[in-house]
């Protein structure tokens, strides 16, 4: 772990960070009927499901939660995510780091602007004034494409990713994401 937060601060300059948290759909080209409307969004014409994964500077996905109903927003996958459990229980290890001069216990996220104000999270300022502030939302934000890069790094490999799935069910998909991103680490890990 202490290792992740020195790669972080070295190349980001984020002390404490334990990557950026982000989700990405995944259409689903045969659901069933009946479950269409709730796997479908305003926005996107096709049933989906959603990934929500932390990805690192090098690519490695540290989290993923894959099978939510597309309708949901980030927040709400949010919601059902078993990301923050082991802080919940007491089991999270400590990652103790200081920034302007306060100690913090637990590591952060970065995130975008979608995310509730939790004291684990970090955004971006919306309308930087001061030249402090837009330096730190222009490295805010280049840190954030770690987990963008993920995405299209994962997508690129994993043909299967990359179109829309084919399998009816939801257990199989879950199979097929979970197979893509553990291949996707040993990858990265070769490397």
């Amino acid at each position: 772990m202490q290792r992740l937060y020195a790669a972080y601060e070295q190349r980001h300059g984020f002390p404490g960070m334990l990557g950026s948290i982000d989700c990405t759909k995944w259409i689903w080209r045969n659901c069933p009927v009946a479950w269409k409307g709730q796997y479908t969004s305003g926005h996107l014409v096709a049933p989906s499901l959603v990934l929500e994964d932390v990805a690192s500077q090098d690519l490695w996905i540290w989290h993923a939660f894959f099978v939510v109903a597309v309708s949901n927003n980030d927040i709400n996958v949010l919601d059902q995510s078993p990301i923050f459990e082991d802080l919940f229980s007491g089991k999270a290890p400590d990652a103790p780091f200081t920034a302007n001069d306060h100690e913090y216990k637990f590591g952060h996220y970065l995130i975008d602007a979608i995310y509730p104000p939790y004291s684990m999270f970090v955004k971006a300022f919306r309308h930087p004034i001061e030249q402090r502030d837009k330096f730190f939302k222009r490295r805010q934000e280049g840190s954030r494409k770690d987990v963008k890069h993920d995405f299209g790094d994962l997508k690129s490999k994993w043909h299967i990713v990359e179109h829309a799935a084919r399998p009816y069910h939801l257990d199989t998909l879950q199979d097929f994401m979970y197979a893509c991103i553990i291949m996707h680490n040993m990858v990265i890990e070769d490397k």
